[in-house]
This record gives structure tokens, C-alpha cells and sequence, in this order.
């Protein structure tokens, strides 16, 4: 055996070994067909991103559940990846560009790209790095990027595919549009906040008359591209104006009164300004009624030129501005606070417009149909399982997505158009020229969609593109669908039902089985973590002070399913005692094991005690539990198994009790000694590997000291439960000796006794199995105890100044003559029987009250008996105790 290093220096080891283990190739993909399958796909990261703490809960549950299924026999396949995050990456190049006083638009599209892709070597791989420093066991060779080749093409075969089956249109539509990164956004890309905001409300003139017509708004500078006033046709008090025309102030255009039920008429005035092109309501009433749509706003947020007076200025400048010209001109009656919903763009927090513009969309609903009913039946599992009734509702009520974007980098839309504007989808330029010839007869020039696809629309594919779909590959075969996901809940709709609809669509099957949806993390007073808030902690700082393994074991050990994370840094500090104690307990092992040959030590010296059976029953039933947890999910609750096993049983009390045949060199004592020492070994390898997918380093570094054979922990075999050797008998009994010592421990701390004072002990009991535990176990007593005199016995004298306790069957005392204060004794003994004394009175008060015992049921008279007994029995020891020191 190998000694261990002094003090446990995480940073010294957890590189090593992860240079090792991908090196060495043992995180690749098996393929081996007497074999069972178990495969994740990451939720690929943006290539623009860093390590922060929710990918360390993420990436840390994929690995526990990889590294768990890959010791227990499966071929694992955790496919790693990246993606191209259209607008994020772009923002980030075009800051780049700025720096130097330049714009994308200077360098041209081809040239941009150039520069993205170059940045996108430089720094794209800044997170698959910091991935390694957590210890991910993915599959490096198989990486992938949303981008690549490979994805491209299926890409392009699915857009093909999608509208060569009618599933993809072209159309104007009212979208969300960010002036900042100046381009739509789907639905679920847009973030909405409660915002306090003003109602201004403004008059109307009625054309040839003295009346005024008086509307409510949020969005004042809209109001140059209204059409129409509404009323509710049931609102008698705009009844008669309905058919006539208003002059839409600041700009004197005349506008029709037109009446509809949609129209709230409790809401404002009752009266609402109808401006198609910058809001969706108004926009289906304009369709409905045929109204023109009028523009008031470029795609960067200002005022279009159509518009002198305002021309140029940006939308929110424009509105103090028109507000203060409504006041000055008369029309301005009155301005209220009315708090509303803001929706802003999520990758840059810019208030988003509503906007009319012609768009590429998917028709969901067709798509919904199989996604909701593959959730329904049970064949995709959302965990919790709450989240099935947010998914339902979204599904249900989905609206057409929105997949093109106005920017340059991202999948190019396969779409050219001919001199008439006919669309010709192809997967290349030829075919779509071929294509043409075919449609026009002749050759004609075409022009290349501009738009490129929505960054979440290459991640739809990603359980089945990275298998080398649409080629027929055997990893797609062996791995599809995948095992599982483990994803954010806030990306349920934005990724989850996507894949759910285009794994059902393209694959005919479900692209994963279960989903496991996890929290976010947060601060310990529950903010969400943010930079702009500073409470974001550097992952890889903590990593340098704590280590790794500390940190994921903290971060699982500390989430419940579904849950989000409370985290602070003083967390941590648990899994760094905790990998300590392991490390230490290890060392005293593999000290104490210097002349134990595991490989040659021959089985039939081993003559088991007691304590030996509770902790292989122990360990046997943990991994049980922790296999039991696994499968189902509940990985907090299976660290927490293996953590109260290790310290508390393993390191706590068979370390402890192990040392006395450790230290027994007599030759009475060698069989147990050897006893003890293939007991450690053998639980300590276990429990190695019990740990070993929360905390691969510290496990790995530990096991190559102690090993028999094996190149790696990460692929040895994960323990299995052995019924045979779980027993409760046993466990009991031992639960007996453990009480036994805790109650005398207890008896000196109560009494401020030194745990180094050695003492004499009378322990009484009748009970048969008791006292043959007692017998066969008085040397570890003794030691773990500090007794100098030991007495067993069913028929013993109480001893006089004792402190008592009571354990199981048995009357504990421990003799204090010479080791305490016989007048604070006494005192102590005295507070204790006047609160005994209460409780009894109380219960006894009770038993009399022939009110109480006519009416009460006779389980509740029963236990009130019951509760009575014990006090009595408890006053009388306390009595009998009092007698001996006085």
C-alpha cells in the first residue's frame, strides 16, 4: 500500500487525474452490444459563455449520473458541445469592432463572418476548458459545435423537409422586434417585467363638431401611426360617434370611429387608440377590419422621417417630446401612474416594439400534437412532474414560431428568390438554380435570404444531429433516443418542447426519456445571481480554494429536485470538511495496512464480529439506497446516504473501533487484527466507489493507493447491494453498543467530566441478547468509553453517586465518586425531578378528570397511560439516583 500525502491538496491532484482520464480515452463512448445503453446530450453552452454556478449544478448532476451508469455496466455516451448563440456571439464582435472604430457594416457580411469565426477559435473554447476543471466526463472526440458541418447540413434538411411539407410560411405578422440587436425575437425570448409607468390620456377632436373623444395610453408616440378609435358597441356612451372620423392630433390625419366587442369598456375611457403596425391586438383588429398599417419607427427605435417634427429622434425622446406638444397644444387632459408588464429582449434587456415585418414561421400546432400526447402517456418524464402542467398550457395555446432573425451570424435561411419573389428552398445554391430553370424555363439570377435561423432552432436537433443524423450512424442507432436531460426549467419552452416536437417529427420517437429540470441558483437571501448585482461568485476561484470535488458535492448535497439553490460560500466549507475527514480516515487505512496484502490475503482467516457484520450490512443497505435514489432522481438524497455512511459509520465508529484491534500486536488478537484489516480495506474501496461519481478526484487519487487491479476507479464496478449480507439483527445490536457509548459520553459531558478521566461502569439488564452483546463487545467499551472497571450483570446493586441513563433494556451508571461535585450533583438532580414532577402532575391531573376519561376515545386513554408510565418510571429513577448521594 501507498501512504497518502499529509493534508489533502485538491489543486495538486484534480488536474492530474483529469489529464489522465481523457488522455487514457476512458470517457469515450463503448459500443459494446451485450451491453445496456445510457447516453445525455449537454445543453450545449454558448460558445460566448464562462463557467458560473448554475453550469456547475448542471454539468455537476450529468456527471454523478454518467459516471454512476458507467460502473454499473453501460455503454455511456455524454456528448458534448457548444452553440453558435447567434445574437450574443454577434453583440460581442460587433463591441470588438467598435473598440477599433469600425462596424460590421464596413466590413461587408463575408468578412464579418470571417471575424466571428476567428473570435470563435480564439475564445470558443474558454468553457469546454473550465468544464474540465469540474471533472466532466464527456466524450471530447465527439464534441460538437451548432455550427460545424455536420449540423449545418441537417440544419438545411430539416428546413427543407419542414416546408416541402407545408410547415414552414413566409408572412407579414406583427413580431417582437429589438432595435438594439435589430432583429425579431420569438415569443419565449422575450423577458417581461413589472414596470411602473404613466396612462396619459389625450383628446381627440370629432371632425365637424365641439365633442372630443378621449383615449388612454401607455405608449403616447405611437399614436402618429394610429388608424382608428374603438369603442365597445355596448358603450352607450360612444354609440353615436361610431362610424364618424376623429383628426388624430400633432398630426391632422382624419381616422375612423369603428366599434368591437374586444374593446374593455371598464379599462381608461373606454376608448382605445388602434395602431396596427405596434401592437399585436391591434393588429389582429386591423386584419379584421381591414385598416391600413402605418409605420411610425425604424428598426433601431426612432422616428421615421414621414414625421419632421419628431424625425430621427429616438422612440422614448419622441414621447417627452410629443407629451410636452399635447400639453402645449391642449390636447394632453391628464397624466396617472399605471404600473404594466414590459417586455424586454433577453440577451440585451432593450425594451422590445412590437413590430409588423415579413418573417419565416413554423406552424406549431401540427407539431404540439405529438409533443403533448409523448408527455402525456408517459413517455417523456418531466421531473417534477409539476412542471408537466406549465408545459401542457404552453403546448396548448402555442402560437406560430418565429425562426428568422436580421443578423448575420447563424445558420443562413436555404431560401433564394427569383425576379417575381418566388422562393426556391434548396440545400444548395445549384439545386436552387436547377430548381428555377425548371420553374421559369430559362435561366434567371436569384437572391439569397439574408435572414438567418433562430439560434434555438439548430439546438431543436441537437439529441439527434449530434449523432450524425441524417446519416444512419451506429451511435444514433445505440444512443437515440437519449437516457435523459438535464436542463434549466427556465428553458422548457425555449429548447425541451422543441427537441420533444422535432424529435417526434424527424426521428418518429422521442429524443430523450426523462427530463430532469432543475433550479436556479441563487444567493442565500434568494436573488437571482447576476454580475450587475455582484453576488455571482467565480467558479474557478472557488475551485482553486476549495476544490472541485468540494463544490459539486455541496451543490448536489444542497438540491432537492426541482428546487432552486440557495448558495453561499460557506457552504462549501461542508464538502471540504467532508472530503478532509475522507482523506484523513484514508491515510490512518493505508497506514494501518502496511503489512496487509489484499490481493493474497486469504478470505478464510477472516472471522467476522459484530461490528464488522453492522458495517457491512450498513454499507451493503447504502448501496442499496444510493441506487434506489440514483434511478429515481433524488440526488441529494443519495449524497446524503453516502455521506451519514462514510463519516458517520464508517470514519465516526468502525475507524474508532477498529484501533483497538489495530493496536493489538498480541498473538491472541492477530485473527481479529486481520479481521479488521480486510474489513477496512474492503469498505474503505466500496465507499470509494460509492463516492466516486460526486467526488471523482479525491476518489480516484485515494483508490490508486489501495487498489487491487484496475486502471481507473471511473471504470471499475459501481457496489451492488448484497442481501445477504443486510442484516437488521445485527444492525440493532449494534445500535445497542453505539447507544450505550453515547450515553456514557453524554454522562460525562452533562457533568463537565474529562473525556480522558477513566471511569468504573455498572450496566444492568435482564434482557438476554443485551447482555450477550455486552460480553462480546466489553473491549471496545471499555476503549471507546474510558472505563477502568466494567460490571455486567441482571442482578446488580444500584452503585451509590452514579450517573444514570437508560439504554435499550439496560440501566447504565456511571460511578462519579471522585470525579465530580457531589452538592451541583444533587442540584441537578433535583431540577430534573421538579420538571418530571410537572409533566407527571399534568398527566396525572388528567387520568383523574372523569370528564376526560368518559369522552376519550380509548387509543387516546391508552397512550396518555403510556406517557403517564414513563414518567413515573423516570421520577422513580431520578429518586432512587437522589438516594445514592445523599
Amino acid at each position: 500500500m501507498n501512504e497518502l500525502a499529509t493534508t489533502y491538496s485538491p489543486n495538486e491532484i484534480e488536474g492530474k487525474w483529469y489529464k489522465y482520464w481523457e488522455e487514457s480515452k476512458f470517457f469515450a463512448a463503448t459500443l459494446d452490444d451485450s451491453k445496456p445503453n445510457y447516453s445525455i446530450v449537454i445543453p450545449p453552452p454558448n460558445v460566448t459563455g464562462i463557467l458560473h454556478m448554475g453550469h456547475i449544478l448542471n454539468n455537476s448532476i450529468q456527471d454523478v449520473l454518467v459516471r454512476y451508469k458507467r460502473m454499473s455496466g453501460y455503454n455511456t455516451l455524454w456528448m458534448p458541445g457548444t452553440d453558435h448563440a447567434g445574437i450574443a456571439t454577434q453583440n460581442k464582435v460587433e463591441r470588438k469592432l467598435a473598440d477599433e472604430g469600425l462596424t460590421k457594416e464596413d466590413l461587408g457580411r463575408d468578412e464579418f463572418i470571417k471575424q466571428v469565426w476567428e473570435w470563435k477559435e480564439q475564445y470558443g473554447s474558454v468553457i469546454t476548458t473550465q468544464l474540465r476543471k469540474i471533472g466532466a466526463s464527456l466524450d471530447w472526440d465527439r464534441e460538437r459545435f451548432t455550427m460545424d458541418e455536420g449540423l449545418s447540413d441537417s440544419v438545411k434538411d430539416i428546413f427543407i423537409k419542414l416546408f416541402n411539407d407545408g410547415l414552414i410560411y413566409q408572412g407579414e405578422y406583427m413580431v417582437n422586434w429589438c432595435p438594439r440587436c435589430g432583429t425579431a425575437l420569438a415569443d419565449d425570448e422575450v423577458e417581461h417585467e413589472e414596470k411602473a409607468g404613466s396612462l396619459w390620456n389625450i383628446k381627440y377632436p370629432v371632425k365637424d363638431s365641439d365633442e372630443f373623444l378621449i383615449i388612454a395610453t401607455t405608449r403616447p408616440e405611437t399614436m402618429l401611426a394610429d388608424v382608428a378609435i374603438a369603442v365597445n358597441p355596448n358603450d352607450e356612451r360612444y354609440s353615436h360617434l361610431v362610424g364618424k372620423n376623429v383628426i388624430l392630433p400633432l398630426v391632422g390625419r382624419e381616422i375612423p370611429v369603428i366599434a368591437d366587442e374586444y374593446v374593455d369598456m371598464e379599462f381608461g375611457t373606454g376608448a382605445l387608440k388602434i395602431t396596427p403596425a405596434h401592437d399585436p391586438n391591434d393588429f389582429a383588429l386591423g386584419q379584421k377590419f381591414n385598416l391600413p398599417i402605418i409605420n411610425m419607427m425604424t428598426p433601431d427605435g426612432k422616428v421615421v422621417n414621414d414625421y419632421p417634427a419628431y424625425a430621427g429622434m429616438d422612440r422614448f425622446d419622441a414621447r417627452k417630446k410629443m407629451v410636452s406638444d399635447l400639453e402645449e397644444q391642449g390636447f394632453l387632459v391628464k397624466v396617472e401612474s399605471h404600473s404594466h408588464n414590459v417586455g424586454g429582449c433577453y440577451r440585451c434587456n432593450t425594451v422590445v416594439e412590437p413590430r409588423v415585418s415579413k418573417q419565416w414561421f413554423v406552424k406549431m400546432e401540427p407539431l404540439a400534437k405529438k409533443a403533448l400526447e409523448v408527455v402525456r402517456n408517459g413517455k417523456v418524464k418531466l421531473m417534477p412532474k409539476r412542471w408537466e402542467k406549465v408545459y401542457y398550457n404552453w403546448l396548448e395555446n402555442i402560437r406560430d414560431w418565429c425562426i428568422s432573425r436580421q443578423i448575420w451570424w447563424g445558420h443562413r435561411i436555404p431560401a433564394w428568390y427569383g425576379p417575381d419573389m418566388h422562393i426556391f428552398v434548396a440545400k444548395t445554391e445549384e439545386e436552387a438554380y436547377a430548381q428555377a430553370k425548371v420553374h421559369y424555363g430559362k435561366d434567371v439570377e436569384l437572391t439569397q435570404e439574408t435572414d438567418v435561423l433562430d439560434t434555438w432552432f439548430s439546438s431543436a436537433l441537437w439529441p439527434f444531429s449530434t449523432l450524425g443524423w441524417p446519416e444512419k450512424t451506429v451511435e444514433l442507432s445505440k444512443f437515440y433516443p437519449t437516457s435523459t436531460l438535464v436542463t434549466g426549467a427556465d428553458i422548457l419552452f425555449f429548447w425541451v418542447a422543441r427537441m420533444v416536437m422535432f424529435g417526434m417529427y424527424t426521428m418518429d420517437d422521442i429524443p430523450f426519456e426523462n427530463v430532469y429540470l432543475h433550479g436556479i441558483v441563487r444567493d442565500d437571501v434568494g436573488r437571482k445571481m447576476s454580475k450587475s448585482l455582484g453576488n455571482s461568485p467565480d467558479p474557478l476561484n472557488l475551485i482553486s480554494e476549495y476544490g472541485a470535488d468540494a463544490i459539486r458535492f455541496t451543490m448536489i448535497y444542497n438540491t432537492s429536485q426541482g428546487q432552486d439553490v440557495h448558495f453561499s460560500e460557506k457552504l462549501i466549507e461542508m464538502g471540504r470538511n467532508f472530503a478532509n475527514k475522507i482523506w484523513n480516515v484514508s491515510r490512518f487505512v493505508l497506514m494501518n495496512l502496511e503489512d496487509f496484502d489484499a490481493k493474497s490475503f486469504d478470505k478464510s482467516n477472516v472471522q467476522l464480529e459484530l461490528v464488522d457484520e453492522w458495517i457491512f450490512s450498513k454499507l451493503n443497505r447504502t448501496a442499496k439506497d444510493v441506487a434506489d435514489k440514483l434511478e429515481k432522481f433524488q440526488l441529494d438524497e443519495a449524497a446524503k446516504s453516502i455521506y451519514e455512511f462514510l463519516r458517520g459509520d464508517f470514519c465516526d465508529w468502525y475507524v474508532e473501533l477498529a484501533k483497538v484491534r489495530l493496536y493489538n500486536k498480541e498473538e491472541s488478537g492477530i485473527k481479529s487484527r486481520q479481521t479488521a484489516q480486510y474489513v477496512l480495506w474492503t469498505v474503505l474501496e466500496s465507499g470509494l466507489k460509492l463516492l466516486h461519481p460526486f467526488m471523482p478526484f479525491i476518489t480516484e487519487e485515494i483508490w490508486q493507493k489501495i487498489k487491487i487491479d484496475g486502471e481507473t476507479i471511473m471504470l471499475s464496478n459501481y457496489p451492488v447491494c448484497d442481501d445477504n449480507l443486510v442484516n437488521d439483527d445485527k444492525e440493532k445490536a449494534f445500535e445497542y453498543i453505539q447507544g450505550l457509548i453515547s450515553s456514557l459520553r453524554n454522562i460525562r459531558a452533562e457533568r463537565g467530566i474529562s473525556p480522558a478521566k477513566e471511569a468504573k461502569v455498572v450496566i444492568r439488564t435482564s434482557n438476554p441478547v443485551e447482555l450477550e452483546t455486552l460480553k462480546n463487545n466489553e473491549l471496545f467499551i471499555t476503549k471507546l468509553a474510558k472505563i477502568e472497571e466494567l460490571t455486567i450483570g441482571s442482578d446488580l446493586s444500584t452503585p451509590e453517586q452514579s450517573g444514570f441513563r437508560v439504554n435499550g433494556n439496560s440501566e447504565v451508571f456511571m460511578i462519579l465518586t471522585g470525579l465530580l461535585d457531589v452538592e451541583t450533583e444533587v442540584k441537578k438532580i433535583n431540577e430534573q425531578l421538579e420538571k418530571v414532577k410537572k409533566d407527571l402532575d399534568k398527566v396525572n391531573a388528567k387520568l383523574s378528570d372523569e370528564r376526560f376519561t368518559s369522552k376519550a376515545p380509548a387509543h387516546i386513554l391508552d397512550r396518555e397511560k403510556r406517557i403517564q408510565q414513563e414518567f413515573q418510571d423516570k421520577y422513580d429513577k431520578l429518586m432512587e439516583n437522589l438516594k445514592n448521594f445523599q
